[in-house]
């Protein structure tokens, strides 16, 4: 579920606009980006679709998952992308609350679906299927086999998959965290990419949020943001009744936190506060996730496809087609041919010039200003003819030439 109303309230209150940019696919050429793969699972399992219902092999077995993960994987690699999946874990027992509300509605949806059927209605039917889709732990194993036959690294959490993520970013293991879920942010991801795992039907660029600047923009810390997400509503506890994102976030910068906030408002009926409202417990998941930190973490590496034991799985066992899978491997290799390529800003450093640099005490305008600014030229032409490499010449060959 993510944070409710999170990327709407974000990009409505940020002063830059930076802080949110949208980003072709091949803009993140060279980047390693960790994906939640259990997302992936659930969109892949949801939108590879035939007409008629999911994709199966010849045992009547699901495949649209198999399906979505090649030819995506595939896409984002031709693109420059490094992708490393990662795996939920065990989801934290404080998260029963909402693991309880998913399964009521899918009971809901069971009931509807049944009803749809009934009476003959195709696209409630469809509508209901897809609330009904769960990914099981075959399916699960099944992706894992095929990333490590596709030579696409993974990697099993020990707790839920956007954490791991978001901690392997901010430790500056990979660019930014894939997935469409924005408590990726709360988690401290310091990039987080939206759309990144799309059809390349739906033609549109990925999504790219900046935790820095998006902290700046709102004029929030990072415990402030905290406080935000968990009013909006989360994963590990709900919200306040009365107080949604936009309010949320008003009283947070009035009040500073939510501790501050609660004590504002407990003369004022139109707020219910839920009966044994854990809030801090929720900030503590936030704040302090069940993740492995860098120092333990595998190394990943993106290895050539295993042509033999991938064409089997997935001709054999997923009855692909077998030129299909042909092709796929091919462009597998080319893919690791164009991984080895490095972007252009890992040449290049940006250093800033140092302030005031060539001015006197009465600045630019002043005298000394002006002779300051003089004396830096001389400097320029002095070094030109010395051998300074700024010009990308060597120093011998440079005085070779001056004489």
């Amino acid at each position: 579920m993510g944070i409710k109303g999170l990327s709407k309230l974000i990009q409505e209150n940020i002063g830059d606009v930076s802080a949110v940019k949208e980003t072709a696919l091949k803009g993140y050429f060279g980047r390693a980006i960790a994906i939640d793969a259990t997302m992936c699972l659930y969109q892949f399992l949801i939108a590879v679709r035939h007409a008629s219902g999911q994709l199966t092999n010849a045992d009547g077995e699901t495949t649209s998952h198999i399906i979505g993960f090649f030819y995506r994987t595939i896409r984002m690699m031709e693109n420059g992308v490094k992708p490393i999946y990662i795996f939920d874990g065990k989801p934290p027992d404080f998260k029963e609350h909402e693991l309880a509300k998913r399964k009521e509605k899918r009971d809901k949806a069971a009931l509807e679906l049944k009803q749809a059927q009934a009476d003959g209605d195709a696209a409630k039917v469809t509508q209901m299927e897809k609330r009904l889709v769960r990914g099981s732990q075959e399916h699960v194993k099944d992706v894992q086999a095929l990333l490590t036959l596709m030579g696409v690294p993974w990697y099993h959490a020990p707790g839920e998959a956007e954490a791991q993520a978001s901690r392997m970013c901010a430790q500056g293991v990979v660019y930014g965290t894939g997935t469409e879920d924005m408590d990726a942010l709360t988690f401290g991801t310091t990039k987080l990419v939206r759309r990144l795992t799309d059809s390349e039907a739906k033609k549109r660029p990925c999504m790219e949020f900046d935790l820095g600047k998006v902290l700046e923009g709102m004029e929030l810390t990072m415990a402030q943001f905290i406080d935000v997400c968990i009013l909006c509503g989360c994963d590990y506890c709900p919200g306040i009744k009365g107080v949604g994102p936009k309010t949320a976030l008003n009283m947070i910068k009035k009040h500073g936190s939510i501790e501050a906030m609660l004590d504002a408002i407990k003369e004022l009926p139109k707020y219910v506060v839920p009966e044994n409202w854990r809030y801090q417990k929720a900030r503590e998941l936030f704040v302090s996730p069940d993740v492995t930190d860098k120092a333990d973490l595998p190394k990943f590496s993106w290895d050539l496809p295993n042509e033999k034991g991938l064409t089997e799985f997935l001709v054999e066992k997923m009855s692909f087609e077998m030129s299909r899978v042909t092709r796929g491997i091919d462009r597998l290799k080319a893919c690791r041919k164009k991984g080895k390529q490095k972007r252009l800003d890992n040449f290049f450093k940006v250093v800033a010039s140092p302030a005031g640099k060539g001015k006197g005490k009465k600045g630019a305008k002043g005298k000394k200003g002006a002779k300051g600014k003089l004396a830096g030229k001389k400097r320029s032409r002095k070094q030109a003819g010395t051998g300074n490499t700024d010009s990308g010449q060597p120093k011998n060959k440079r005085a070779k030439t001056k004489k």
